[in-house]
């Protein structure tokens, strides 16, 4: 979904998240997205692994030129994405910076849980 500008905000019910250069880009929450509880673990937990964390802008053409892209929800947890808009992304399967976080990520929640502040 896009904001009035026509930026990439979210996706109904979950945040959005793109790996470029093996960094992790995600729109701020002053965009309006939604404030998601396994969107602020992943990012926690992205930076224990040193992977570089942005909350930045992303136009539609940036998600269309990423290396990987995936969805995170509380239900759904972490979700990748291979096609938008009928373009595939990166090489149309989910990136191997995808799949680290999705296998620490369950490792982080089976053994700790979630956690987060109110």
């Amino acid at each position: 979904m896009l904001d009035h500008l026509g930026y990439v905000a979210e996706c109904t019910g979950d945040n959005v998240f793109i790996a470029k250069n093996g960094h992790l880009y995600t729109p701020p929450q002053c965009m309006g997205t939604l404030r998601g509880i396994t969107r602020d673990t992943l990012l926690e937990l992205a930076r224990k692994l040193k992977i570089g964390t942005h909350e930045h802008v992303i136009s539609r053409h940036e998600l269309y030129i990423s290396d990987e892209c995936f969805l995170t929800g509380t239900a759904a947890e972490i979700v990748p994405v291979v096609k938008v808009d009928g373009r595939i992304i990166g090489d149309g399967k989910p990136g191997t910076l995808t799949q680290r976080l999705m296998r620490e990520f369950k490792k982080c929640t089976q053994r700790d849980g979630v956690k987060y502040k109110i």
